[in-house]
């Protein structure tokens, strides 16, 4: 068992443990108010299993039994989990969030075990010692970027990625679904999007500098119902998917599939393959009436399928050699009498963001949609440092933070020759904890449009489950903390008490099955000795 000490992310406060306290086994039972019965199902299923623990319905004083309720007095998240004698378990939390996220808890209190599909010592008594943690989170976005574009994951990858960042507390998968190299969601009026957009005859291994190819055609995509399954299974664990539409650049895929949306006049896009390497692609959506209606029926049906506050559009390096060029373009911009190309993508942004807003929802996009200005309502990812940040809260539009240089997890863990294509900057696990989401730039007024923070998975040089487990464990452990827990100023953390918790985490990571890097470094099955990557010497640039 677990002491409340070795919890992550820390907890906000914890009075105790003592030695005394309760103990768990096939007698014990489960009371669930109103309002809890997510996590009632996901303690039966989750906890129970792992345990051999049947935790049957019995009243809500039973002698050490587990009690599960909401206290509407209490902020939205927060919980508090009491221990005692006589008294069992008790978690209470501000709303049903909450009470999951204390479940999260209680599980890391049971021990490395309690993360397992079945008992492996079954018949035994788990106990956990004498003590109550109030806790809650810093952020209300406690984010993760899912790139199944690039390299495609398979729906029981994605549901597993669930389960690990609900494990860790985080509440937002950001799923990018779309990109040059593929389109990963069944479109039913537009069936060759995932027809042909979804596969790609080869792939780069490695920067797109290197020599090395896979011949294989790879790709895949969710249905309908799949999408369904994985929007229902996170919000059972009080995870909002937020779905990445890609426009109107990293867009080859589609244009693959459609040739008409792409800039006919200047390339010939029935020639348009989908596209098998890295990068930034040229070959950029036409703004035309036809490409806007292409996709606001496709941003139907993804409304349909997901209900999230925020659909995030992209807005990316998107090239605009080919609008200079492009006659139906320029005579765009004329009529609408715009400030050359950058105001022809802030046109085409402005378009969805209204389309988006009447109809409910919140366009987000990457900060380059600061670029020409933004409608009220929406919200910038900022990606390329602080700056683009600090600019949209300072524009009283709200903000993630996620620069490159802190969290994005493909980039490198260590410099040493052995790091499995080698990309970025280096950013060790200390890098990341000492990571922090709120700009000291920012007046009181602006930090409150920081709606929190972000870790980034892009997929170029990660082509299978085993490589992406490398590439974001443990550094997710350290982002989360930062992400839910109050810390002081970076450079007062207590990174080497945050190594020591690490110790009792590798345990649950093994426990779940996760090909994390180990703290001395990639085992000889992780590395990737001569596949090409693209370093970057130095600290990375604070911007």
């Amino acid at each position: 068992m677990t002491s409340g000490n070795e919890i992550i992310p820390a907890p906000r406060a914890v009075e105790g443990p003592t030695r005394c306290g309760v103990l768990l086994d096939d007698r014990t039972t489960l009371w669930a108010a109103p309002g809890t019965e997510t996590t009632e199902r996901w303690l039966r299923a989750t906890l129970g299993a792992a345990l051999g623990l049947p935790l049957r319905t019995g009243p809500e004083q039973a002698r050490d039994g587990v009690r599960l309720l909401v206290d509407d007095t209490m902020e939205p998240e927060t919980y508090r989990l009491g221990v005692g004698v006589r008294q069992g378990v008790e978690i209470r939390g501000g709303d049903p969030a909450g009470v999951f996220w204390g479940a999260q808890t209680l599980r890391q209190l049971l021990g490395p075990e309690a993360f397992r599909r079945a008992p492996v010592r079954p018949g035994t008594r788990h106990g956990i010692p004498h003590q109550i943690i109030e806790d809650g989170p810093r952020f209300r976005w406690r984010g993760l970027l899912l790139d199944v574009a690039r390299h495609f994951m398979p729906k029981e990858g994605v549901l597993r990625q669930l389960d690990l960042m609900a494990a860790h507390k985080l509440n937002v998968l950001h799923f990018h679904l779309t990109d040059d190299q593929g389109w990963r969601i069944e479109i039913a009026r537009h069936p060759r999007l995932t027809e042909v957009g979804s596969w790609r005859p080869r792939t780069k291994f490695g920067h797109r500098a290197s020599p090395l190819w896979d011949d294989r055609p790879h790709g895949g995509f969710y249905t309908r119902d799949d999408i369904r399954e994985i929007v229902a299974y996170a919000a059972d664990r009080h995870i909002t998917v937020v779905p990445e539409i890609d426009v109107p650049g990293h867009s080859q895929a589609a244009i693959a599939a459609y040739p008409e949306l792409g800039n006919t006049d200047v390339v010939d896009t029935r020639a348009l393959s989908v596209w098998d390497t890295w990068g930034i692609n040229p070959n950029v959506l036409a703004p035309t009436d036809n490409t806007l209606r292409f996709y606001e029926g496709v941003f139907e049906e993804v409304l349909d399928l997901f209900p999230s506050e925020f659909i995030h559009v992209g807005g990316d390096e998107c090239p605009k050699d080919q609008w200079r060029a492009s006659p139906t373009a320029q005579a765009r911009i004329e009529e609408l009498g715009l400030a050359g190309e950058d105001g022809l993508q802030a046109w085409f942004i402005g378009h969805f963001d209204t389309w988006l807003a009447a109809r409910g929802r919140r366009l987000i996009g990457w900060d380059e949609i600061l670029e020409g200005g933004l409608a009220e309502g929406a919200a910038v990812s900022s990606w390329r440092g602080r700056a683009g940040g600090i600019a949209a809260a300072r524009a009283g539009h709200d903000v993630v933070m996620c620069p490159e240089q802190q969290v994005y997890l493909d980039h490198r863990q260590d410099g040493g020759a052995d790091e499995p294509v080698p990309i970025g900057y280096v950013r060790g696990l200390e890098d990341v904890y000492r990571f922090e989401p709120v700009p000291p730039e920012l007046t009181p007024d602006e930090a409150r449009h920081v709606l929190g923070a972000q870790a980034n998975v892009w997929t170029e040089t990660m082509e299978d489950a085993a490589r992406v487990d490398y590439q974001v464990f443990p550094r997710l452990a350290a982002f989360a903390e930062v992400a839910w827990s109050r810390l002081p100023a970076p450079e007062r953390r207590d990174f080497a008490g945050f190594e020591r918790r690490m110790a009792a985490h590798y345990e649950r990571l093994d426990a779940l099955g996760v090909a994390y890097r180990p703290p001395g470094g990639p085992k000889p099955w992780q590395k990737r000795p001569g596949v090409l990557g693209r370093p970057i010497e130095g600290p990375p640039p604070d911007r």
